[in-house]
C-alpha cells in the first residue's frame, strides 16, 4: 500500500490544472462555439467530446500534433490508437498520392486488395479476409457471420469491453450502480444507452474477463434454456479499461471451450491488431480464434477495417449465404495505405524499436510511482499501455471498478497535467497511450517528466 493521497489536494490541482488548460485553449473555446451551430454537440463523434470544450487539432507529423491555439504536443492519443504509424508517414504519403490520380473509388476490386489480404493471412494466420470501413463495421458483420454459421442467435461478450456502436455490440460496456449488474454468474444486459431495442439487448450475454470457469457455467446454462451463443466475440487483451492483460493461460481455456460447445470465438483486435505485434494479440498470446476483426491502425490513418476467417467460417460468405457488403469496402486509396503501412512501415524493426519505447516509458513511470510511493502501477505490451491508479491489480470490470472514484480523479488530474505540459492524450480513466514508430527517447522523456511533475504535485 502507498502513502495514502490528500484528495483534497487533488480536486484544488484538478481546478488550477483546468483552469490554465482553458485559457491556453481559447481559439479551441471558439471553434467549439462556430462547430455547435450545425454539428450535433459541436463535434463528429460524442467521444471527441470534453468539457467545457474539445481541443481542436490543426495537424500532425510524426510524433506531434498541433492543435488551433498553436500549441504543440507529443501526442500519445494517436487517434485512439490509429496512428501507430505516427503522423504523415513519407510511405504512407507518398502511396496515396500515387494512387490518387489513378482514382479513388470504383467500387471494384483492385490489386491491393490481394496483396493487404495476402500480408493478412501471413500475419494472423487466417486464410480467408473481407474488407469494412470501420472497426464496428467489423465486428458486426463478424457478429452475422458467426449467426449464419452457428444458425443462433445469443452473442457472448465480456463486461466492460466497447466492441464498436451497433445495437448487439452497446451492451454491458458499463453499469450506473453496483446493484445493477446483477451477480458474477448471472449479469445483467444493460444498454449503453438510449434506442438499443430491449430484444437485442436480450440477446447479448456478458461474462467477466480472466474467468474461464465462470464462461463456461454460463454457456452451459445459456444451452441449457435453448440459447447457446453463437460467438464469443472478446479482446484477448483489454483495451477499454485502460489495459488488462490476460491471466497465464485463460486464452486458450476460453478456446478449448468454446471449441467444446461449438461456438466461434471473435478476437476484437481493433486496438491491438498491428499495434501489438506484426499478428495482433493472436500473435503475441498464440491462440488462434475462428475471426479477427481489425480496424484502426490498418488504414494508417485512412478509415479502413478487415475481418479474417477460417475456410469454414468462410464458407457461408463464399456461398452468398451472408451478404457482407459495402460500397467502400476495399477502397483503393485506403488499401493503398493499408499496403504502404503492412508492408514499409510496420516492419520487424519498427516493433523493435515499439518494445524499446514501451520499456523505456514503463521503467520511467515505474521509477516515478516508486519513489512518490503511490497507489498505482504500469502495464505495457507493444504500442499500448497506461498507469493504472489503484491499489490492487485489476483483472476484470469488477476489481476496475472498486476504485472508479479516487481513481477516475487521479486520471482526470494526470490528463490535464499531461495536456499543459505538451502531452497529448486520450481523456478518460478508461484510456491508454499508443506510441508510434516516430516516437523516439526524448517523446518518453517528456512523458515520464510530466508524470513526474504530477507525483510531486499530489505529494506537495
Amino acid at each position: 500500500m502507498g502513502k495514502p493521497i490528500d484528495f483534497d489536494r487533488v480536486v484544488e490541482l484538478t481546478k488550477v490544472e483546468g483552469e490554465k488548460l482553458n485559457e491556453r485553449t481559447i481559439e479551441s473555446k471558439n471553434y467549439y462555439a462556430n462547430a455547435s451551430k450545425h454539428l450535433a454537440g459541436g463535434v463528429a463523434s460524442s467521444y471527441q467530446l470534453h468539457d467545457p470544450w474539445p481541443i481542436y487539432v490543426e495537424k500532425g507529423d510524426g510524433p506531434r500534433v498541433w492543435d488551433v491555439d498553436g500549441n504543440e504536443y507529443y501526442d500519445f492519443h494517436n487517434g485512439f490508437g490509429s496512428m501507430v504509424q505516427g503522423h504523415a508517414h513519407p510511405a504512407i504519403g507518398k502511396a496515396v498520392a500515387d494512387r490518387y490520380p489513378l482514382g479513388t473509388h470504383f467500387a471494384a476490386p483492385t490489386e491491393d486488395a490481394i496483396v493487404v489480404g495476402d500480408e493478412l493471412a501471413r500475419r494472423f494466420g487466417l486464410p480467408k479476409w473481407r474488407y469494412t470501413n470501420s472497426g464496428s463495421e467489423s465486428t458486426m458483420d463478424a457478429i452475422r457471420i458467426a449467426r449464419a454459421l452457428t444458425g443462433r442467435d445469443t452473442v457472448m461478450k465480456i463486461f466492460g469491453s466497447y466492441h464498436g456502436h451497433h445495437d448487439t455490440v452497446m451492451v454491458d460496456i458499463g453499469w450506473i450502480d453496483e446493484q445493477e449488474i446483477g451477480p458474477r454468474d448471472n449479469y445483467a444486459s444493460i444498454p449503453y444507452g438510449a434506442g438499443v431495442p430491449q430484444a437485442t439487448v436480450d440477446m447479448t450475454v456478458a461474462v467477466p474477463f480472466n474467468d474461464a470457469e465462470t464462461m463456461e457455467k454460463r454457456i452451459q446454462a445459456l444451452d441449457a434454456e435453448g440459447r447457446k451463443p453463437a460467438c464469443v466475440i472478446m479482446e484477448a487483451a483489454m483495451m477499454n479499461l485502460g489495459v488488462v492483460l490476460p491471466e497465464d493461460g485463460y486464452l486458450q481455456a476460453v478456446r478449448d471451450i468454446t471449441k467444446k460447445y461449438g461456438i466461434i470465438l471473435i478476437f476484437d483486435e481493433v486496438k491491438t491488431g498491428i499495434c501489438i505485434a506484426p499478428g495482433g494479440a493472436t500473435e503475441k498470446f498464440g491462440v488462434q480464434p475462428d475471426m479477427v476483426t481489425l480496424a484502426k491502425a490498418l488504414g494508417g490513418g485512412l478509415p479502413a477495417g478487415a475481418i479474417g476467417m477460417t475456410e469454414e467460417v468462410a464458407t457461408v460468405v463464399e456461398d452468398g449465404s451472408v451478404y457482407q457488403v459495402g460500397t467502400y469496402n476495399g477502397n483503393p486509396l485506403t488499401l493503398a495505405a493499408a499496403r504502404a503501412s503492412l508492408l514499409e512501415v510496420m516492419t520487424d524493426d519498427a516493433y523493435a524499436h515499439l518494445a524499446h519505447l514501451n520499456d523505456r516509458i514503463l521503467a520511467g513511470c515505474d521509477d516515478v510511482i516508486k519513489r512518490y510511493d503511490l497507489d498505482a502501477y504500469t502495464v505495457g505490451i507493444g504500442s499500448k499501455g497506461c498507469v493504472v491508479f489503484s491499489d490492487h491489480k485489476v483483472t476484470d470490470y469488477e476489481s476496475y471498478m472498486a476504485n472508479a472514484k479516487t481513481g477516475g480523479k487521479l486520471a482526470d488530474l494526470a490528463w490535464l497535467f499531461n495536456m499543459n505540459r505538451g502531452i497529448f492524450m486520450t481523456p478518460g480513466r478508461e484510456e491508454e497511450w499508443t506510441l508510434s514508430v516516430t516516437h523516439d527517447d526524448a517523446a518518453i522523456d517528456a512523458y515520464v517528466e510530466a508524470f513526474d511533475q504530477l507525483a510531486a504535485a499530489i505529494r506537495g
